[in-house]
């Protein structure tokens, strides 16, 4: 139900979005985009996956391994089952999988997701900080959203750095949390601890994962950059490590299915002092390309994954 309710959610502000909108004018930006541009712009989703896959190999602990072949096909089933599961619960299937198949024991393999996707959220959060502090334009709107995408990310490293401040916030969250979000955070509490411990035992490696994410999201707002580009329109690169990522994070927003809808009319609304709303849809298309085709590719992987999602889902 509410798969379908986010399908709705999307297709109702992509409705609003295009009814204001020339779509000629939306067909015209394609029909003059720099077709050469745009199948690297596409392309990079290859270099983006085989860095993922590796970072997940480099993740695993010592006495146990992970084929790079096979990271890749745990990526790419990742990246279906997102499509399909909320929350990008199809990360969480992955550990389930990893588990199932013998590569760690089921809390660590928890804890090993929980890490990878929180160096993935704060690597973005790095990014945009960056951008929106050299952004040369800042209204009341941009400090607010500076503070708050700032704010997020000092909570976030400290939640990742400090098992005190974790264990705290936890437990803050669990009293003020609705009864079906407690043995939820409850769960998290426990992967989160197991994290620490893990992590924060070999900082060599700690530093290892953490400057491949944030490389990783480079090449991610760079393949952004480069559709603008190969739109025949103009933005700064720095500007666009500024405006990129909260259009991201518009889309992360757990109200639409893959983020479509409040990714595109982010993309629009930030990037207007560039270019029109046209060529503004057809980035945003071409941004959920970024979600469709791994998901595209992972498909023949999805059946090794279903045992995981029926074990997750009980």
């Amino acid at each position: 139900m509410k798969r379908f309710i986010s399908i709705a959610v999307s297709v109702a502000i992509l409705l609003i979005i295009y009814s204001k909108l020339d779509i000629n004018g939306l067909f015209k930006v394609f029909q003059n985009s720099n077709i050469i541009v745009l199948i690297i712009s596409l392309g990079m989703v290859i270099p983006i996956t085989l860095f993922t896959s590796w970072r997940l190999q480099q993740l695993m602990p010592k006495g146990t391994s992970l084929e790079f072949i096979e990271a890749n096909r745990l990526i790419l089933g990742a990246s279906v089952l997102n499509m399909v599961l909320p929350s990008k619960m199809g990360d969480i299937a992955k550990a389930y999988f990893m588990r199932d198949r013998g590569h760690l024991s089921g809390s660590l393999s928890v804890s090993l997701v929980v890490f990878e996707k929180s160096c993935d959220m704060l690597s973005l959060l790095v990014w945009c900080v960056f951008g929106l502090m050299l952004y040369p334009e800042k209204n009341g709107l941009f400090w607010t959203m500076t503070m708050a995408v700032t704010g997020g990310l000092i909570l976030g490293l400290l939640l990742l750095g400090s098992r005190k401040f974790a264990q705290i916030f936890f437990e803050l969250a669990k009293k003020v949390a609705p009864k079906k979000l407690k043995e939820k955070l409850q769960n998290m509490q426990i992967s989160w601890g197991e994290m620490h411990d893990y992590f924060w035992g070999d900082k060599q490696q700690l530093f290892k994962i953490a400057s491949t994410s944030i490389f990783i999201w480079f090449l991610h707002l760079f393949q952004i950059w480069l559709f603008i580009l190969a739109l025949r329109a103009s933005t700064p690169f720095l500007i666009n490590l500024a405006l990129s990522p909260l259009a991201i994070l518009a889309g992360l927003l757990p109200l639409t299915f893959a983020g479509v809808g409040t990714r595109d009319a982010a993309l629009i609304f930030f990037y207007h002092p560039y270019f029109d709303a046209q060529t503004g849809a057809a980035l945003g298309l071409l941004c959920t390309s970024r979600y469709f085709l791994p998901a595209l590719i992972g498909l023949p992987f999805l059946g090794e994954m279903m045992s995981a999602v029926r074990t997750f889902s009980k």
